[in-house]
């Protein structure tokens, strides 16, 4: 007897019988064809026009700018990070960065074209997957007509169409929960489970803290599903087959996170610091959550597709008795894998609340918004109905005829009128804020937003200043100061640092070898850890005074070599708050060269320098940490 088997018998590994499961088959080969026929009609239809839509409006963000310049430095031969001389991850998502970097060393072209095609061809992959699942979910082919449903109320989405290009990670994040969906559904309806296809669904549930690390909580389900269902059969005993699976899943995020925390000195992306991701702002949640269901009346369609699934799914629960009902079957089954997605998405869409949402417009809810979609993809219209079920016939049509009547409204609405502005609430469409700003439909290579303001007048201003300095930009943002650095100069001068909110376009269009810094702290860790202001913009509500920078960049603090704005105490009190032991340690996680004892020591110290912090303003730092003020 094979030892994997003694504690298990025949039926918990038997096809589980579930409300989404197909009634018995007693249709015509016919009907089946048309099934599959308009399956994979209406597959090709929905891809067809969210890849036209996405063309339509493809662009690359800023904010995908950034993610190009890490990619350059690795590329490089520099290592994964922004500016040489400090190793900040500035992307959320690691496997973004990395995949951009293969395409981007195979293909040899430029890193806009590759993000951009990258993102459009992952997120409408992601469809397609997406709606090949739910069609699995609902019977397969059968008799029933399987037509788009949920998948419409996506594309139709203005910023789903946005954000399908940007060269930010929304194409990988719902790709990767298409496939998890997809595989999910057909590991619960196979008869028979081989353990090297179950291994690799394990795998490709641990990948979702290197996706985004909030997508944790998705694989996290998955794998605490997969793990309690029944082990597939094979010569291990099932605690070891566990344990090995448990193994699989861990192999390649474990292995990064170690690797992380040495290289970087944190235990999650620099981005996450930045923001403050364990944060609570409800009130602004809100306003996010109806900035996005408020003008396109969100909340119609699925409150149609919710009602139409669950009526089908007790229509379906109703032709048949269930023939196993233990712990087994329940585990593997459709409907236990419906509740891990859709509760997923709850859960993501209550943790985005808590945070406050984004500044851009729709982009942060859109993986949740997928998730909850994913059961409802594709629904089945069975003509048969229309005499044996009239009512639930009647209300498929009708939420079918619902959602695509609303899917051609919501694609042609405008829910920000303020392209240029940045409204009171803090939340922008970013999309058109750049194409406005930079007079570019399709603002996509780095040189397209050479003519966003400031950023010609700033490669001038280097161009000028070939002994390097620190670029300021003055408070009314109409031109660059260029502090100088001390005397004596080096040979090649002392080179350029760049503090300025918009990182992607600024260094992008900059030589790796300028230090390109920002207030927010998204690459620059003085900032990052710098306390967060209460009513600041959301994704922006911190705010580094330059006098930090230029007590820490080491250029000329005094006037008349300053701009006017920047104060001389302020600056004398900065270096002197630096100097807090803390502080020093901190900088030099990312800072010091990295050796066996430096990664050592990044690792263990880690969650401590994740939870440090610096307050801005450099009177009340030198209070906190007791140090003599300056004279």
């Amino acid at each position: 007897m094979e030892t994997g088997q003694h504690d298990r018998d025949d039926t918990d590994l038997a096809p589980p019988t579930t409300p989404f499961e197909r009634p018995p088959a007693d249709t015509s080969h016919r009907g089946e064809r048309l099934s599959r026929a308009v399956l994979l009609s209406g597959i090709a239809l929905t891809a067809a026009v969210f890849a036209a839509s996405g063309w339509q409006r493809r662009w690359i963000s800023d904010d995908g700018l950034i993610v190009l310049r890490t990619v350059r430095n690795l590329l490089a031969g520099n290592g994964p990070v922004f500016n040489l001389d400090e190793r900040v991850e500035t992307n959320t998502s690691a496997a973004w960065t990395y995949v951009v970097w293969f395409f981007g060393w195979l293909t040899q072209a430029r890193l806009e074209y590759v993000a951009l095609g990258a993102a459009l061809s992952l997120s409408v992959a992601a469809i397609v997957v997406a709606m090949l699942g739910a069609a699995r979910l609902w019977g397969g082919a059968g008799s029933a007509l399987l037509v788009p449903a949920g998948a419409l109320v996506y594309i139709a989405l203005p910023p789903a169409a946005d954000y399908a290009t940007s060269g930010l990670e929304n194409g990988l994040v719902i790709c990767w929960l298409a496939v998890l969906w997809w595989s999910l559904v057909r590991w619960s309806r196979a008869e028979r489970v081989r353990p090297g296809a179950f291994l690799a669904l394990m795998g490709w549930a641990g990948l979702a803290p290197l996706v985004r690390p909030e997508l944790t909580v998705v694989g996290g389900l998955a794998l605490l599903l997969l793990v309690c269902a029944p082990v597939p059969p094979t010569r291990l005993r099932p605690w070891a087959f566990r344990a090995s699976a448990i193994a699989a899943a861990g192999l390649v995020p474990v292995g990064y996170q170690i690797w992380r925390m040495g290289y970087y000195g944190l235990p999650y992306p620099n981005t996450a610091v930045a923001k403050d991701a364990g944060g609570a702002k409800w009130r602004q949640g809100g306003i996010y959550l109806w900035d996005l269901a408020g003008p396109y009346l969100l909340w119609l369609p699925l409150i149609l597709l919710a009602v139409a699934a669950v009526l089908l799914a007790r229509r379906e629960h109703g032709v048949r008795e269930r023939v196993s009902s233990g712990w087994g079957a329940r585990m593997r089954s459709p409907g236990a894998v419906v509740a891990v997605m859709v509760g997923g998405g709850v859960v993501l869409t209550v943790y985005e609340l808590r945070v406050g949402g984004d500044f851009m417009h729709g982009r942060m809810l859109l993986p949740q918004l997928f998730c909850l979609l994913l059961p409802v993809m594709v629904l089945p219209l069975r003509i048969t109905d229309m005499r044996s079920a009239p009512r639930a016939f009647l209300v498929v049509v009708a939420a079918l005829l619902g959602v695509a009547g609303w899917a051609v409204a919501a694609s042609r609405t405008t829910a920000i009128t303020e392209g240029t502005d940045i409204r009171a609430n803090g939340i922008v469409d970013e999309r058109i804020y750049y194409v406005l700003g930079t007079g570019r439909d399709h603002p996509i290579r780095a040189e397209d937003y050479l003519d966003y303001p400031r950023m010609r007048p700033m490669l001038r201003d280097i161009a000028e200043t070939p002994n390097g300095g620190l670029l300021v930009n003055l408070p009314d943002q109409t031109y660059w100061y260029v502090v100088p650095p001390p005397q004596p100069l080096p040979e090649g001068g002392a080179g350029h640092t760049v503090y300025f909110l918009n990182l992607g376009m600024t260094s992008m269009n900059l030589p790796l070898d300028v230090r390109v810094i920002d207030p927010v702290g998204l690459a620059y860790p003085l900032a990052a850890h710098s306390d967060r202001l209460t009513d600041g913009r959301i994704g922006h509500d911190k705010n580094l005074n330059v006098s930090w920078v230029v007590a820490d960049t080491g250029v000329v603090d005094r006037h008349p070599w300053l701009a006017a704005h920047i104060d001389e105490q302020w600056i004398r009190r900065a270096r002197t708050a630096m100097s807090c032991q803390e502080t020093q340690d901190l900088l030099a996680s990312s800072r010091a060269p990295l050796d066996l004892t430096r990664f050592r020591r990044n690792l263990v110290q880690a969650l401590t320098f994740a939870g440090t912090r610096i307050d801005r303003i450099p009177a009340y730092e030198i209070e906190r940490c007791r140090l003599l003020p300056p004279n």
